[in-house]
This record gives C-alpha cells, structure tokens and sequence, in this order.
C-alpha cells in the first residue's frame, strides 16, 4: 500500500508540469505564457483577435478635436494602452499639447492603477480611481453623482461598451465616444483553429481569457467551422475555462459557459487559480504502492513527472475511469486514437506506456481479459462503484 512517508514529493516540478494550457490574448500573452511555462505548463498560444490601432482614423480624430474645441465635464480613461494611443495619435497629427490642456482642465477619472500611470506619465493627474479597478464602480460614482446634462468622454477599449455607454445616456448624459483602438479577427487563422481543435479534442486542460473581445472571437470562429456545441461540451467538461475577470467572462457565460476567475483581475493570480485549481482537478491514485496522479500529458509517480505518449495517456485514462477493475482490450483499443481493428496495437502502446511510468506493475496483464490498473487492495472498496 501506498505510504506518504516512504514516498515523499519531488517538487522537482512546477504546479502545471504535465498540463498544456491554452492562450488566446493578443496583447501580454509573451508575459502570460513566460508565467505559466516558469510553472511547468505546456503553452498553446493563438491570439484570437488582432488590435487595430486607428492613429490614422478619422473618427478617433474628430473626437479628439471635439474634445478640444468643447469641453466636456469628464473623460472616463478606461486602458493604459488605449489612454497612451490616444496621446501619441494627437501628437502625430500636431494635436497633443492641446488635447493634454484641455485634459488638465476637466475631471478625469481612470478605471484603475495602469491607467493611473499612463496619465501620470503623461503630465496629468486623475480626480479619482477605484480601488476595484471596475468600470461597473465608475459607472456608479457618476450615477450617484448625477450625469443629466453633463458631457461625457468615454475612452472605449476595443469595443463599444453599450452597457456602460446606455447608463449614462439614459441617465441624461450627453457622451462623446473616444475610439482608441479596435479589436479584429486575426489576419491568420491557422493558429486560432489549431487551438479550437486542440480544445474540442481534449488536447488542452485549460484555456484562459484576458478579455471578452477574445472570448467572443473565438465563440465565433468556432461558430463559423460548425465547432461551437463542441466547444462549449469541452469548455463545461474537459477543459477548464479560466477568465481575468468577470467582464472578460460574459461572452462565456453567455452561452452557459462556467468560468474560474482570481479575485484580483491580473496575470499573475490568474496563474496562481490555474497552479490551484488544474491539479486539484487530477484524482491521485493509490497504485501498486505508489501515488500516481495522471494530468494532460504527463503522469506523476510518486512525485516525479513522468512524460507520457498520447496513445499512453488515452490507454491510462481509460484504464483510470474505473481503476481497479478489468478493462478488455476491445475497450482500450477504441480508446487509441486511430488504432484501427488490431489489438496488438494496444499490447505496443501499453509497453511503451509501462516504460513511460518507469514502474510496470503498476498496470496488471490480466489474462485472455485485458488490463487493469493495480490498485491497492485497501482501496478496492472506496473505487469499487466508481
């Protein structure tokens, strides 16, 4: 029987070795996928959309002159990248110091800490910033402060924000759109559907999200290739969908989606809910005295990691489903992913598996039958109806 004692854990690893993670951010993911591979995940990244900055964009600056021939009462900064792109595109068209004037000269409110920065680094000071860095708070404060007949500038950040638009109109706001940037479908779409097929087949063990323009993309290319119910079945099952934020999470949610969030909505207690929740996820297993925890595409025993082919871990997963008891070689032989009809196809993955693990009793040869996982007899009971 397995003892804890005898075998104590190799952190030899990070918390995500053996997990493959998908990325679908257009901006940061180098700085995403550097935290999750620093913890031992495998990285697929496809960006689901495309940023489209609009310097030369005619109404990024009729808004801007706007702005400066006509004060308004506040401007709502809503991103550092879209709040700096805003400054550098005036520049470019000989409008900064006016526009930077006419900003000193109203209430400017910023949606969180990077967007504080980008002011200051601008020369400007905001009024006022939440603590929750949540556009829903800002939103709030002019309500309660009252918006009828006040004039309004909204830096939008990719998209037309309507919820948060449509509140201040109706509550007699006149608002001026400031479009910075906007989000695209990628010029490319070969990586973004190598990362749908990898998610609808079970290929990935999470997929993160850093906006919801993102998570709408890739909704609507699955939509496109047919792939949408399928990829709805992984997210609510197989794969884990993890989001920055609530807002990020809607178009999810949306259609029924469950989503995994940080409280903090930032990169690195996003990586810190995947180091938690991935491998809370994998059931370790009392096997042939040892503790075997099976992930994506790794195994561990006994605290070291141990890579494992993809026939191999389609042979353990089935195996796992109800360790213990006997799964017949017809059963497995579905199991491998285009094995055909000859079972000595399972006899060579389930060789090369026991290699892979390093430790051959842990899978039992039972005669004329099939295989079955040697699970250890003081367990047999708590797994029998598994």
């Amino acid at each position: 029987m397995y003892d804890e004692e005898q075998h104590p854990g190799r952190p030899d690893h990070g918390p995500l070795a053996g997990f493959t993670v998908g990325v679908t951010a257009a901006r940061r993911a180098d700085e995403l996928g550097a935290l999750l591979q620093r913890r031992g995940a495998v990285v697929l990244h496809a960006p689901a959309l495309r940023i489209v900055p609009l310097a030369d964009d005619g109404e990024l600056l009729a808004a801007t002159k706007e702005i400066i021939d006509q004060a308004p009462d506040v401007v709502v900064a809503t991103t550092a990248i879209g709040f700096r792109g805003w400054v550098e595109a005036a520049d470019g068209w000989g409008l900064g110091e006016q526009l930077l004037g006419r900003l000193r000269s109203v209430a400017l409110l910023a949606r969180g800490p990077k967007v504080k920065g980008a002011i200051r680094a601008a020369g400007l000071t905001e009024e006022w910033s939440p603590a929750s860095e949540s556009l829903a708070e800002v939103l709030d404060r002019l309500l309660e402060e009252g918006v009828d007949g006040r004039r309004i500038a909204v830096q939008l950040h990719g998209e037309p924000l309507p919820g948060f638009v449509e509140s201040l109109r109706a509550g007699g706001a006149e608002v001026v759109p400031v479009p910075v940037y906007r989000w695209m479908p990628p010029e490319d779409l070969g990586p973004v559907d190598r990362l749908l097929d990898a998610t609808v087949s079970q290929g990935l063990d999470a997929l993160t999200f850093t906006s919801a323009p993102a998570a709408a993309s890739l909704l609507s290319r699955a939509e496109d290739r047919g792939l949408l119910p399928e990829l709805l079945a992984a997210l609510g099952h197989d794969v884990l969908p993890a989001c920055v934020g609530p807002v990020t999470a809607l178009p999810l949610q949306a259609h029924g989606v469950d989503t995994v969030q940080p409280e903090r909505f930032r990169l690195g207690p996003l990586v810190q809910l995947l180091c938690r929740e991935l491998p809370g996820r994998a059931r370790p297993l009392p096997v042939a005295g040892h503790r075997v925890e099976i992930r994506g595409h790794a195994v561990l025993v006994d605290g070291e990691l141990k890579p494992v082919p993809p026939a191999g871990m389609s042979l353990l997963r089935t195996l796992s489903r109800r360790p213990g008891w006997v799964v017949a070689r017809a059963d497995l032989l579905r199991a491998l992913p285009g094995a055909g009809r000859d079972e000595h196809a399972v006899e060579t993955a389930m060789a090369r598996l026991r290699t892979a693990l390093g430790a051959p009793k842990l899978i039992q040869t039972v005669v004329k039958r099939g295989y079955r996982l040697a699970l250890d007899p003081a367990t047999d009971a708590k797994y029998a109806d598994a």
